[in-house]
Formats: structure tokens, sequence, C-alpha cells
């Protein structure tokens, strides 16, 4: 989708290499902000000269703003397999989110106040179940998936008004059992609301939700964009003011949505190479870091996101330091990672919670940039816990 309102062909251009404006760092940390792809900035750029005014208006340029927005909910809608109607476009990941739980409970409290969700989803699903119902919460195993046969007999019960469930953890990219939940959700009755906020751009989501939430910052897009898609059927009302943007009153920046739109078109034409970078990662963590546990499954799972823990440091300590050597990673719950608290997706696991640090590799991340990282880590986390007294241990 371009800014004249023709469908763009998403290239096969070579994403550059990702590294920060100052020389010699290299960003690991892609997850919910990645840099923007180059497809999507220049839709942005020439869509604030033609999409600037407000699509609401019955004037000739509003009428083009509005046509761009359309253009972009179009497009969005031909990637997830959906119809245009059915998508609506939230100011961010964490609003859509909050909408599809808060709406779909309350459409259906007379079925029930109950809301079921996995015990790894993100603090938006838990705080928005905690708010619009009773919160049923379903344990995982060690690689963070969700206990199947629990999450069926919780969906069956009476009184479930929604049940909630993430298409993978974007915190250790473990995939999870959509199908065989929809399909169980479906046979009760239950609408299943699909957080694909760290999959969609990064590989197919399939068709197993009702209700399905995006995050355009995860997938190359500009921040500030969520998406959410509804099929027929499922019976939202929302619990805030009327306004005339029943979803997500105020709506959008037009730029911005085409934005999100083309980029995520780029996304998902273009090869991602990026799941035999992860794997070297995996493998050479586990065996040239001493003490370090590397979670979450190691086939069935995102191909950019991966998280390990080193015992006998805290997780801001490393991060700093590697942050020091030029490498920026995340540390902590992926939602939560700038309080540095403890990870709720790690502890639901039984997994090690010191010195917890997460990848996210960007479209573009350098071979060499991955083994300058795996080279210099193994001596950053010794020097780490030399200054931390346990050296030794």
């Amino acid at each position: 989708m371009s800014a004249d309102g023709e469908p763009r062909t998403a290239g096969h251009r070579e994403t550059p290499a990702v590294t920060d404006a100052t020389a010699g760092r290299v960003v690991l940390d892609a997850g919910g902000r990645a840099p923007l792809l180059p497809e999507a900035r220049s839709a942005f750029v020439e869509a604030l000269d033609q999409g600037w005014a407000d699509p609401r208006r019955l004037h000739a340029e509003g009428r083009r703003a509005r046509m761009l927005l359309d253009g972009a909910r179009e497009a969005i809608a031909a990637v997830v397999g959906a119809r245009t109607q059915d998508v609506d476009l939230a100011p961010s990941h964490v609003a859509a989110l909050h909408g599809a739980v808060r709406s779909v409970a309350r459409g259906r409290r007379r079925t029930g106040s109950e809301i079921v969700v996995g015990a790894v989803e993100r603090a938006a699903v838990l705080n928005a179940a905690d708010f619009a119902g009773n919160r049923v919460t379903v344990p995982v195993d060690a690689t963070g998936r969700v206990d199947v046969a629990a999450f069926v007999e919780a969906v069956r019960r009476p009184g479930v008004a929604v049940a909630a469930l993430q298409h993978a953890n974007g915190e250790v990219g473990t995939l999870q059992p959509v199908d065989a939940v929809h399909a169980a959700a479906h046979g009760a009755g239950v609408p299943l609301v699909v957080d694909a906020g760290a999959s969609l751009g990064h590989l197919r989501v399939g068709d197993s939700w009702d209700v399905l939430a995006g995050d355009a910052g995860d997938w190359g897009g500009p921040g500030g964009i969520g998406v959410l898609v509804t099929r027929a059927g499922v019976r939202r009302s929302p619990d805030w003011p009327e306004d005339e943007d029943r979803w997500f009153p105020g709506g959008v920046s037009v730029p911005a949505a085409l934005a999100a739109a083309v980029a995520l078109q780029a996304a998902t034409a273009a090869p991602d190479d990026r799941r035999p970078l992860v794997d070297r990662i995996r493998s050479r963590v586990a065996a040239e870091v001493p003490d370090v546990d590397v979670v979450g499954d190691p086939e069935d799972r995102l191909p950019h996101v991966l998280t390990f823990s080193c015992l006998y440091v805290e997780g801001e300590a490393l991060l700093g330091a590697l942050d020091a050597r030029g490498f920026a990673v995340g540390s902590g719950s992926a939602c939560t990672s700038s309080a540095l608290e403890p990870s709720h997706v790690l502890a639901a696991m039984g997994a090690l919670t010191h010195g917890n640090i997460r990848l996210a590799l960007p479209r573009g991340t350098r071979s060499a940039d991955v083994d300058r990282f795996l080279d210099e880590l193994p001596g950053i986390v010794a020097g780490v816990r030399e200054a931390w007294g346990v050296g030794a241990l």
C-alpha cells in the first residue's frame, strides 16, 4: 500500500545492518520496537504530505486521508486473512489488548465473568483480565507452553466469558498450542483472544483465533500503532465513553497507519534468515558461559527471540556491562523490563530469574555482529561475577 492509494509490492531488498547511531554498537533488542523498515519510512514520509488531514472530514483532504487509512486496514486484513471491516487500529498494542479483553468480556457478561488466560501472557492481558472479570490462570511447562488439558478444562467450565492465549511468548520464543485451544474454546462457545504481538510479521499466525492483536512496532513499523482484528459474530461492547470511533476513541495517525501496513507487507514478503543466528546463540551460550540457563522451546519457537539467565549475577548489572561494550539487549520481562523486575514468565516456567538477558534480533542482524557478541559474552559475564565477588563460585 503506497500513499498514492495503490497496493505496494514489497521488494526483497536487503535490510541494512542494524547498528545504533553510535559507531560500533549492535542492537539485539527489537522486541516491540524494531528499527523502522526502509519501506515503512518511505511510506510514512510520503503520507505526511498526502494523509495529514482528519479522515473524518468531508473535504477532499479528509477524504484522501480516509482512503489511505482504509487502504492500510485493507492491506493488514489481506495479510492476516480477514475482512477489511474486521480490522481496527489502536494507538498501541497495549490498548489493543486492553480493548479486546474488556470489550469481549463486557459483551458476554450475561454468560459469566471468568476470563481464562495463560500464566505467561503479557502484563497487559493479565491486568485487563483482572480489571474486567475473574481471572483463571492456566499453568505452563518448563518451556513456557500452556498445559493444553488444563486450558481445555478451564474454557469448558460454565461462566467463562472469554479466553486469551498468546500465539508465541515474546520473551522466551515458545509457540503456544493455539490450534488445540481454539478448537476447544470454539466447541465451548468461548471466543479466544490471541496476542500475536511477538509473531505477526515474523511467521504465519494462522486462523485459530476469534480476536487477533498485533504490534506494528514489533514487525518494523512505527511505534504507536496496534492492530485488533475481530471475527464476525464475536460480541463486543465498549466499557468506555461513547465516541465516533467506537473502539479506539480519537483514532490513530494516518501516516503511521500506512507505514505500519507497508511494513507488514514487507516483513511477510521478505525471506527471514534470523533463525540460524538464534540457533548459533543458543548453542554457544550454553556451551561457553558457565552456570547459564537457556530457556524456551529449542525448536517450536519464534525465529528471532531467545532468553538466557546467568547464575550469580543480576540482570541489571549484566545489561549495563553489555551496554558499555556496545551491545543493546533486553533484560527482565519483555513487557515490564523498564522496571527490571523478575520476569513473571520465567517464574511461571520455574526457570532461573537472575541475570536474565533477552534477545530479539532485528531484521538485518549481521552474522559478524552475532559472533562478536558471542565472543565477548563469556568474558563480560565473568567480569560482572568477579565485580560482585562471586567469580570463584
